[in-house]
């Protein structure tokens, strides 16, 4: 008889619940979260288990390599989809979520998720690891010209060598503010050293992929947004139809209908919110910079012209996502 097994994965512990093909409880436990102990507990509760269920998270690439690696069939599926039906139990709690997602098995009314190798994970860290220290500088900047702003005085410009001299003097004119200042200029040097850093690493990653050097035949697509592109996409044969690509990014528009109403809102956000921004601003720059003109930035502008410059960018963005997809999977160059 076939068995459907999910998981409710915490840090610490693992609930487990397995349902025979009529939905009827055969066993529920808890075990350690990690994937030998969960392996174990399926093998010696749920020797048939066909579908084995645990929502997307932080652990979930752990688990899944793993428990694939022990010959059990784990399936990853959306947790925004999942919640959706949990949302429904009378009482939540992770004894009933393991159900509800042993019971989404049994059914199949589940969306997998793709779970990339953990080669390609060491590579995205590399690139988040510059994110989060671009997003730390400018943090660190403002937090200095708020600090100044208090006594009147204004910084204005770009954050670079002109800025630090700038905090320098102002540290050498006033001894009172010296010594906040000089520990807040010593980590944003210490900051843009390192970004520098991975700065290189990033593009020797970049000029050593073809793919990348592919998609970086789009004036405007550089180093960082194509390696983020070609991560977050992974295998471009995942994706039946390249538009579904726009969706993946949240480029898309929301719609909800019902009856008589028929709406479409903004772009959902849905997916990775920095490969969602580059693309914004690879869009941005074949709109307002590039000026080699291409067929894909006359359609933007006339966009603009009928419907302004920020609609615009999305619309090419997304198009821009369809049009990377497709070069990953073809080969070609931009024409």
């Amino acid at each position: 008889m076939e068995q459907y097994v999910g998981l409710d994965v915490s840090q610490d512990l693992t609930h487990i619940c397995v349902v025979d093909h009529d939905g009827q409880r055969i066993w529920q436990g808890e075990c350690a979260s990690t994937p030998e102990a969960i392996g174990e507990a399926i093998k010696e509760y749920a020797p048939r288990a066909v579908k084995i269920g645990f929502e997307s998270g932080r652990l979930s690439t752990w688990h899944w390599h793993g428990l694939n690696d022990m010959g059990l069939p784990a399936i990853c599926i959306d947790a925004y989809h999942a919640h959706g039906v949990l949302k429904l139990q009378m009482n939540k709690t992770d004894k009933n979520d393991a159900h509800g997602l042993a019971q989404i098995m049994r059914c199949g009314w589940y969306k997998p998720v793709k779970i990339k190798s953990f080669e390609s994970h060491k590579a995205r860290a590399l690139f988040r690891t510059r994110s989060n220290l671009v997003v730390m500088r400018t943090d660190l900047v403002n937090q200095i010209r708020g600090t100044l702003k208090t006594f009147g005085i204004i910084i204005k410009g770009i954050a670079g060598v002109h800025f630090e001299t700038r905090i320098a003097e102002i540290i050498e004119e006033d001894k009172e503010l010296s010594a906040p200042l000089q520990v807040q200029l010593e980590l944003l040097r210490k900051i843009k050293e390192k970004i520098d850093e991975l700065d290189e690493l990033v593009l020797d990653y970049a000029y050593a992929c073809q793919s990348c050097r592919i998609l970086m035949s789009i004036p405007g697509v550089g180093p960082m947004t194509a390696a983020n592109f070609v991560l977050a996409v992974d295998d471009a044969e995942r994706f039946e139809k390249s538009k579904s690509v726009g969706a993946y990014f949240g480029l898309t528009p929301r719609r909800r209908q019902s009856g008589e109403m028929d709406y479409n809102g903004r772009i959902s956000k849905r997916g990775d919110r920095v490969i969602r921004h580059q693309l914004y601003e690879a869009a941005n720059a074949i709109l307002t910079r590039v000026k080699k003109p291409s067929s894909l930035q006359s359609w933007g502008l006339r966009i603009a012209k009928r419907s302004g410059l920020k609609k615009a960018r999305i619309a090419v963005a997304r198009k821009l996502a369809v049009i990377m997809h497709q070069m990953l999977q073809t080969g070609e160059l931009f024409c």
